[in-house]
């Protein structure tokens, strides 16, 4: 039974337990897709459980890649440090890996449209910092290029209805808007995280995504995650997922019975297990 991390009922759950996945199915995944904050990290750091299951994959050759709303700036160590293929930051707009001794960094942009689109940013952030009371940026900010972040649950509290504000003011701006756990992104243009999943693993392996997409697994944690969730028949919620069970339209197939890093560990045996 699945033992979620919050008072929710489990009849709310509609995916199932990550113990049910057909061990044909796990051999056959080519690849690891998975979103970084409270999916591998907590608090911010990465959990040793997430280092040790990024390390096994790596080992067994199974390529792993992290698509994040975290900003350029924030990913660039971590896509020097961790044993990823890549990590696409900033919603599907930059991609950053290692390359010999230094770091490749390609966006989905142009110079000139992330010119134009960073002032429409600025102004849209003033504009929800002036009408939304409690507003404020994430600390992140400053290695943003592509997007705007406002923080509702990592240094600071908005509640549902001022959430909801910053969406609204997002949208009608013309960006796209979307909440993880601890951020509301907006920004300009027609990427996200699928695109930059399809970009990356096409840029990196040569391999088109939308063509094996029953052959990779994606890991979430959150409402931000649910388009991906979607895409995926081998989708995974880790189990801090269930703290955003009643705000849910799609579920992903299945879901961890670890919270965080545990639960991508748990991914990560699943898979391991299978090609054993």
């Amino acid at each position: 039974m699945i033992s979620p991390v919050t008072h929710r009922p489990l009849t709310n759950i509609k995916s199932q337990p990550l113990a049910d996945l057909p061990r044909a199915h796990a051999r056959d995944v080519v690849g690891v897709l998975t979103d970084i904050d409270d999916t591998l990290t907590r608090d911010g750091a990465l959990e040793p459980a997430a280092l040790q299951a990024l390390l096994a994959l790596a080992e067994a050759g199974l390529p792993v890649f992290a698509v994040t709303g975290r900003p350029m700036g924030w990913s660039e160590p971590f896509a020097r440090a961790w044993p990823l293929q890549a990590i696409v930051a900033e919603n599907g707009a930059v991609a950053l890996w290692r390359a010999g001794e230094g770091l490749a960094v390609e966006y989905a942009q142009d110079d000139a449209t992330r010119a134009v689109n960073a002032q429409r940013l600025r102004a849209v952030a003033a504009r929800i910092l002036a009408e939304v009371p409690g507003a404020t940026l994430a600390r992140d900010s400053a290695g943003r290029v592509t997007d705007i972040a406002i923080d509702h649950a990592e240094f600071a509290h908005l509640d549902a209805a001022a959430i909801a504000r910053v969406v609204a003011i997002m949208q009608a701006e013309g960006m796209q808007a979307t909440v993880s756990s601890i951020h509301v992104n907006g920004w300009y243009g027609e990427h996200d995280k699928w695109s930059g999943a399809r970009w990356i693993v096409q840029r990196r392996l040569g391999r088109e995504l939308a063509a094996e997409v029953d052959r990779w697994v994606y890991v979430g944690d959150s409402t931000n995650d649910q388009a991906m969730f979607a895409r995926f028949a081998l989708s995974v919620g880790v189990s801090n997922l269930m703290d955003f069970a009643d705000r849910l339209h799609a579920w992903p197939a299945y879901l961890a019975q670890g919270a965080r890093g545990d639960g991508f560990a748990e991914v990560a045996r699943a898979l391991l297990a299978a090609r054993g």
